[in-house]
């Protein structure tokens, strides 16, 4: 897959909130996911795809309810892209709100070899 096909897929599973099945067709094996700061949930760096998984897996258990969920159109340079992620949600123990978070996205081979998210 070219990289404008990688970012119209990733945008079109997110857009309809299937994260997993994104993770699972797009990703490569060795990928890497960035955060903005370590916190006390997650790493700053999160390598290979199981790991990644688990993250999402964690993400979603402090979840207690998602109330939408809008994704931008990518932008995309040669073998990188971005795209906005705008969440509602209530966070267990935390509350409602809104979360917006700019995602960068490079690739390689045909295949998502690093996530970048910035608040």
């Amino acid at each position: 897959m070219t990289t404008q096909e990688v970012a119209k897929r990733l945008v079109e599973l997110c857009k309809t909130g299937d994260f997993e099945t994104a993770q699972n067709e797009l990703f490569a094996n060795d990928a890497v996911s960035i955060e903005q700061h370590a916190t006390p949930d997650f790493d700053k760096e999160t390598k290979g795809l199981d790991a990644i998984k688990k993250k999402g897996e964690k993400w979603a258990s402090m979840v207690e309810e998602m109330h939408g969920n809008k994704v931008s159109e990518p932008v995309v340079a040669d073998n990188s892209f971005a795209c906005t992620i705008k969440m509602d949600v209530t966070m267990k123990g935390q509350g409602r709100m809104n979360m917006t978070e700019l995602c960068i996205y490079k690739v390689k081979d045909g295949k998502i070899v690093s996530e970048e998210f910035s608040m």
